[in-house]
């Protein structure tokens, strides 16, 4: 019975929790500094989650099943890398730069989907391996230079408005949306669910387990370049570091949002928020001139508490 009393209290932290926790930050950081509460403030912090929060939604699709892709970073580096050298090297247009560098991001996740269903490798271990290989290649095709001189067109995409809107942000309300709707009106989204919670069972009920994973990081691949595109444009300088570190901002995002690291359970709709919390976070830290060193330690606290919350829950359930 007293289990079953945790249990419940645990869901509704899950179900309502993290909503509680995006309102206290945004009063803290209105209370404690003077321009978080403005209309361009607002904004920013907007504009600032959009590469997050594209990136967020291949990373759910993975944790769903089960597994994890570190390479997320490197991807949007690599990216960033392929895309600035066609346009300032090649001369190619900017479309034709763009289509070839998320093909490349698609086609590296749809190979580490391909490594981990066939050679059934630890995905931890393979996306580890691609994080290193991507970042190696980015720094072998610019040199360690950045690069610059883009056509103008092209900054649209990542500084450009649509009324008062960023085009970013669109553009990750559309990616969060399409997330939404595979998870909650396709069959595939079923299908990663399914796997996530038994994949013996999942395949055994009929599901093609390969190709719902070859599907996935392929996805996570996809997003990962999109965010890489615009993160490109909107600094107009392409550098083999541009997503350095970031793989563990989106895992931290989509493990607050409440997807389990263990796979089979999460929302797209908590995933926006946990996204919401690390760029109110990021954006009220700066504001308060804290040291990003000191950022580092509590965002890492911050994926510590995350991750720990959900194991525990496992825990709980497992012992009921």
């Amino acid at each position: 019975m007293k289990e079953r009393v945790i249990l419940m209290n645990l869901n509704k932290m899950r179900k309502y929790g993290i909503f509680v926790a995006l309102l206290v930050l945004i009063l803290f950081f209105t209370l404690t500094t003077n321009a978080f509460l403005t209309f361009g403030n607002l904004i920013n912090v907007t504009r600032q989650i959009s590469m997050l929060g594209i990136t967020s939604v291949g990373m759910a699709f993975v944790l769903l099943l089960g597994g994890i892709d570190l390479s997320v970073g490197s991807q949007i580096s690599l990216v960033n890398i392929i895309a600035a050298w066609f346009m300032a090297k090649a001369g190619l247009n900017p479309v034709f730069a763009i289509l070839i560098a998320l093909t490349v991001s698609t086609s590296v996740g749809f190979l580490n989907g391909w490594i981990i269903a066939n050679i059934k490798m630890p995905p931890l271990i393979v996306t580890l391996a691609s994080l290193t290989i991507l970042e190696g290649l980015a720094y072998i095709i610019s040199g360690g230079i950045p690069i610059f001189g883009f056509p103008k067109s092209f900054s649209v995409i990542g500084q450009g408005y649509i009324s008062f809107i960023p085009v970013p942000v669109i553009i990750m309300i559309i990616i969060m949306l399409i997330g939404a709707f595979i998870l909650n009106k396709t069959y595939f989204g079923r299908y990663f669910y399914a796997v996530g919670g038994n994949e013996e069972a999942a395949e055994l009920s009929g599901i093609n387990v390969k190709r719902v994973k070859y599907l996935v990081y392929s996805l996570s691949g996809l997003f990962a370049g999109i965010a890489g595109i615009l993160m490109l444009s909107r600094t107009n300088s392409g550098q083999a570091i541009a997503g350095k570190g970031f793989e563990l901002d989106v895992l931290t995002a989509v493990v607050l949002g409440g997807v389990s690291i263990n796979g089979g359970y999460g929302k797209m709709f908590h995933v926006i928020a946990g996204v919401l919390i690390m760029g109110v976070l990021s954006n009220g830290l700066v504001l308060m001139n804290v040291s990003q060193y000191y950022q580092l330690v509590i965002k890492g606290l911050v994926l510590l508490f995350a991750v720990g919350f959900d194991s525990y829950q496992k825990y709980v359930v497992k012992s009921s």
